[in-house]
């Protein structure tokens, strides 16, 4: 029985498909987060990209998010370990720290809801970007 690529390649290895893949989903990484100035440490708040459709936690528009959303984050293999602020529950993250994919990835379930049922998604926890919002009034603590 062949491996799965996940556990045969390094991140690097990966080609666009593969790549893209490993996104599981969740939608967390398009939640506004909060930096503190004095320690660095990055907050996620509930308030979504508003190109971020809140039920499926996908983009609405993923080939051009870039130009629709000017802070909008581009990585690859090798800027995965500088973002500190990636879930501790992503892929990427995961694998650049060389551990397994959990049992509800989709790619490990076979099924792309599982992430929603595991919990960890941001369905139904996450509202619309909005004008004049507080960020620092919406940080969440949600476990991973």
């Amino acid at each position: 029985m062949q491996r799965p690529f996940w556990k045969t390649k390094l991140l690097s290895e990966m080609n666009h498909q593969e790549w893209e893949s490993l996104c599981d989903g969740c939608g967390r990484c398009c939640l506004h987060k909060v930096e503190d100035e004095d320690t660095n440490e990055v907050f996620y708040t509930d308030v979504a990209c508003r190109l971020l459709d809140l039920d499926t936690c996908r983009c609405t528009d993923y080939k051009h998010r870039h130009q629709r959303v000017s802070d909008c984050i581009c990585f690859g293999a090798m800027g995965v370990t500088s973002l500190g602020w990636l879930p501790k529950t992503c892929a990427y993250r995961l694998l650049a720290e060389q551990r397994d994919l959990p049992a509800w990835h989709p790619l490990v379930s076979g099924d792309p809801t599982s992430v929603h049922r595991a919990g960890v998604s941001v369905r139904h926890r996450a509202v619309r970007e909005f004008d004049s919002v507080d960020l620092e009034l919406r940080i969440v603590h949600w476990s991973d």
